[in-house]
C-alpha cells in the first residue's frame, strides 16, 4: 500500500464532491423510493450527459456556463417529459424512465461515435472524474446545492409534478459532472434504501452518515491501493449500506417484540 498516496490536496476536494452531492440527494432519494421511481437518477442523468456531449461537440468550453446551460437544458427537456408521461401513463411509469435512459445512452453513444476519444468521454461520464475536481466546479455546485435545498425545505409540499422533476434535474445535472452517473445513483439510493427502517431525522442522519463514510473511506481505499475511485466508493457504500440495513432490520425486529 502506498501512503504516499493519501494527498489531502487531491482527497479533500474529492470528498468534497461527494459531500454536496449527498447535501441533495439523500432526501431526494427518499422521494425517490416513495413514488416508486428508481430509476429517474439514471435516465435524467444520462440526458444530462448528453447536453454536455452536445455542447462539447459543437465546441464550446469543457467547464463554460453555456455548456452547464446545455447540460441544464437538457435536463429541464428530460424532467417536462417525465411529467408528461407520468400524467399520461402513470402506472407504466417506471418503465419509461427506463426506456428513456436506454435512449439517452444510446444517442449518447451515437454522438461520440465520430469522436476519437469517445470512450473515455464515456468513461467519464458514467464513473466521473472525482479525483480531479475543480475549485470552480466545487463552488458552482455549493452555490446550486444550496438553491435546491432551499427551493426543498422551503416548496416541497407545492412543488408538483413538473416543480420535483425539474429540482431533481439540476441537482443530477451538477453532481453527474462531479462524480459521474454511477455515483450519482448510488448517493441517491444505497443510503435512502439502506436506512428506510428508520423515520424522519433519525433516518436523514444516518443516510448522510452512511454516505459521507462510504465517500471518505472508498477514496482512502481506492488511494492505497491505486484502484479507480469511483468504483471503490460504490462498492464502499453498497457494503456499509448491507450492513446499515442489517442493523436497523435487527433493531426494528427487537422493537417489535411483545413484552
Amino acid at each position: 500500500m502506498n501512503t504516499a498516496a493519501l494527498d489531502p490536496a487531491i482527497l479533500l476536494p474529492a470528498l468534497l464532491a461527494g459531500l454536496l452531492v449527498l447535501a441533495t440527494h439523500v432526501p431526494l432519494g427518499a422521494q425517490v423510493l416513495a413514488r416508486g421511481i428508481v430509476f429517474i437518477d439514471l435516465a435524467i442523468a444520462q440526458i444530462a450527459g448528453i447536453g454536455v456531449i452536445a455542447a462539447e461537440t459543437a465546441g464550446l468550453e469543457a467547464e463554460g456556463w453555456t455548456l452547464q446551460c446545455a447540460a441544464a437544458g437538457a435536463a429541464l427537456l428530460g424532467a417536462w417529459l417525465l411529467t408528461w408521461t407520468e400524467r399520461r401513463w402513470p402506472d407504466v411509469q417506471e418503465a419509461l424512465i427506463g426506456v428513456l435512459f436506454v435512449l439517452a445512452a444510446c444517442t449518447g453513444i451515437l454522438l461520440l461515435a465520430g469522436n476519437p476519444h469517445g470512450g473515455e468521454h464515456l468513461k467519464d461520464l458514467l464513473v466521473g472524474q472525482i479525483l480531479w475536481v475543480s475549485p470552480a466546479q466545487l463552488l458552482a455546485t455549493a452555490v446550486l446545492t444550496a438553491l435546491v435545498l432551499l427551493a426543498w425545505r422551503t416548496l416541497a409540499a407545492r412543488l408538483g409534478r413538473f416543480g420535483f422533476y425539474a429540482l431533481f434535474a439540476l441537482a443530477v445535472t451538477a453532481s453527474v459532472q462531479l462524480v459521474g452517473v454511477y455515483l450519482v445513483f448510488s448517493s441517491l439510493i444505497i443510503p435512502a434504501l439502506a436506512t428506510r427502517q428508520l423515520n424522519g431525522r433519525a433516518r436523514l442522519i444516518a443516510a448522510y452518515l452512511l454516505g459521507a463514510l462510504a465517500y471518505a473511506g472508498g477514496l482512502a481505499m481506492s488511494a492505497l491501493a491505486d484502484l479507480p475511485s469511483g468504483a471503490v466508493i460504490v462498492l464502499s457504500m453498497a457494503l456499509l449500506g448491507l450492513l446499515a440495513a442489517t442493523l436497523s432490520g435487527r433493531t426494528k425486529a427487537t422493537q417489535d417484540m411483545p413484552a
